[in-house]
C-alpha cells in the first residue's frame, strides 16, 4: 500500500514583492480553470495543494511576537517527499520561479536548476504535528482508476434490461464485460484496505489507564488555574468582519468539496504546550491505529486534515479538505467529536469557554462557529485532483473493485449492485 504524505512550506516574502505576489496568486487561481489544472494533473501523485500569504494581521488575535509576511504552500501527495518536490520543480518550474522569486533568497536566474530549486524549497519545510488521511493507502492513480470502473459498470447497468436476472447473474455479466476490456485489466488485482490495529489500540488504552494518576490531576490543574482565568470568545457570527466573511463564502460551494484554512495563536506557558503536544500524540495514535476506514471521529466527509505548529510552537495552522458545506462540516464535528476539537483547540487564544479540557468549548455552538469563521483566512489558490468525488465515493469504489471479482452470495451481490 502506498502512503500519502503532507508537505508544508513556510517561505519569507520579499517586502518589495508582496503586491506582485498577490497578483500572481490571483492569476494562478484563475489559471486553475484554464490550463494550470492540467499541469498539476501531470504530477500524477498530487491529491490537494494550496497557497496563501500568511501575515501578522492574518491572525485574529495578537501574535506572540511580530511576524514577517510568508508564503505558505501545502500539499497532500503519494510517495516520498523528495520525489514530490522534484516533481513540483520539474513539471512546472516556470510557475515556481515566478512565485518564489518573490521570496527571500530564491536562486538567481542563472543559478536555477532542479537541484537548486529543490534545495531552496526543502530549506523552508516545516514539520506536520498531526496528519489525517480519509482514504489511507489509496494512490491518486488508484482513486481515478476505481472511479473509471464505477462509471463503466454504472453505464452497463443503465443500458440493459435486467428483468428476471438475479444479482449474481448481473455481477457475472459485469465481470465478463470488464474481463474482456484490456484497459480494465488492473482491476483484477485485489487491493488491501487498512484495518483497525487492535493490539495498538489496546496498548494505548493500557498506557492511558496507567497514566490516569497524572492525567486527572493535570486536567484539574488546567481547570482551576488556567481555564477559569482564560479570556474566551463571546462574539457571534453577526459581529464578524462582513467583508472577510463575504470573501470566504464567495470561494465556497463551487464544487462538491471545500477547503478550510485556519491560523491560531497558542496560549502561553509550558502547561498549555505540554497539553497540546500530548493531545497531538493521542490524535496521531488514533489516526494511525483506529481512524483508517474513511471516518475521523465518526465524520465521513474529510479527505485530508493536518495540524502544524509553527514559530517555536507559538502559532498553529490547521488545513482541511472536506465534502459538503462549511456549516455542515463544523456542525458534524460538534455533534460527533466536540470533545476532541475542544481538547486541542482550547489551547489556542480566545477559544470559547472550556471546562476540564474536553467540555464546553465546541459544544457552545454559537460562539464556536463564530470563533471558527473569525480565525479562518482566505486560501488564495486551492487545487483538488478530484472535485467530484466524496470520501464515501472513494471508499465505496474500492469495495466495488474488490467485490466484482469475488464469489458472492445472492445477498452480497445485491449489496454490490447497490454500491454501483
Amino acid at each position: 500500500m502506498i502512503s500519502q504524505n503532507p508537505l508544508t512550506l513556510l517561505t519569507p516574502v520579499r517586502q518589495d514583492c508582496i503586491e506582485k505576489l498577490n497578483e500572481i496568486l490571483e492569476r494562478f487561481k484563475v489559471g486553475l480553470n484554464v490550463g494550470l489544472n492540467e499541469r498539476f494533473n501531470k504530477l500524477g501523485t498530487l491529491h490537494y495543494a494550496r497557497w496563501f500569504i500568511l501575515r501578522e494581521d492574518s491572525f485574529r488575535d495578537k501574535t506572540a511576537f511580530p511576524l514577517p509576511e510568508r508564503l505558505v504552500f501545502s500539499s497532500n501527495f503519494d510517495g516520498g517527499e523528495d520525489e514530490h518536490i522534484n516533481g513540483l520543480v520539474t513539471i512546472f518550474p516556470e510557475y515556481f520561479d515566478e512565485l518564489y522569486e518573490c521570496c527571500e533568497g530564491y536562486p538567481e536566474p542563472g543559478m536555477r536548476n532542479t537541484e537548486t530549486r529543490k534545495s531552496y524549497l526543502s530549506k523552508w519545510k516545516v514539520n506536520t504535528t498531526a496528519f489525517y488521511v480519509g482514504a489511507p493507502g489509496r494512490s491518486l492513480q488508484q482513486i481515478k482508476q476505481e472511479d473509471t470502473l464505477q462509471k463503466y459498470l454504472w453505464n452497463i447497468i443503465n443500458k440493459n434490461n435486467w428483468d428476471g436476472k438475479s444479482a449474481l447473474e448481473i455481477q457475472k455479466f459485469l465481470r465478463e464485460k470488464v474481463n474482456a476490456d484490456p484497459e480494465l485489466a488492473w482491476s483484477k488485482e485485489s487491493v488491501n484496505t487498512p484495518s483497525t490495529n487492535w493490539p495498538g489500540m489496546i496498548l494505548m488504552v493500557l498506557i492511558m489507564i496507567i497514566l490516569l494518576p497524572i492525567i486527572i490531576p493535570w486536567i484539574l490543574i488546567l481547570y482551576f488555574f488556567y481555564e477559569r482565568r482564560d479570556t474566551n470568545c463571546t462574539a457571534t457570527r453577526s459581529q464578524l468582519n462582513d467583508d472577510l466573511v463575504r470573501r470566504l463564502e464567495a470561494d465556497e460551494d463551487l464544487f462538491n468539496q471545500n477547503q478550510f484554512t485556519q491560523v491560531l495563536v497558542m496560549k502561553p506557558g509550558k502547561v498549555r504546550l505540554i497539553t497540546v503536544h500530548a493531545l497531538m500524540l493521542f490524535a496521531r495514535t488514533l489516526i494511525k491505529n483506529f481512524f483508517v476506514k474513511g471516518k475521523l471521529m465518526g465524520i465521513p466527509t474529510i479527505h485530508f486534515a493536518r495540524w502544524v505548529l509553527i514559530d517555536n510552537d507559538k502559532h498553529m495552522m490547521f488545513f482541511s479538505n472536506f465534502d459538503g458545506s462549511w456549516n455542515q462540516y463544523l456542525c458534524d464535528f460538534i455533534d460527533k467529536s466536540g470533545w476532541g476539537l475542544t481538547g486541542i483547540f482550547s489551547n489556542t487564544v480566545n477559544f470559547p469557554e472550556t471546562r476540564f479540557l474536553f467540555t464546553g468549548g465546541a459544544y457552545d455552538e454559537e460562539h464556536f462557529l463564530a470563533w471558527s469563521r473569525g480565525t479562518q483566512i482566505l486560501t488564495q489558490v486551492w487545487y483538488s485532483a478530484y472535485h467530484h468525488l466524496s470520501i464515501k465515493n472513494i471508499v465505496n469504489n474500492t469495495l466495488i473493485r474488490n467485490e466484482l471479482w469475488k464469489n458472492l452470495t445472492e445477498e452480497q451481490a445485491q449489496l454490490f449492485l447497490k454500491r454501483i
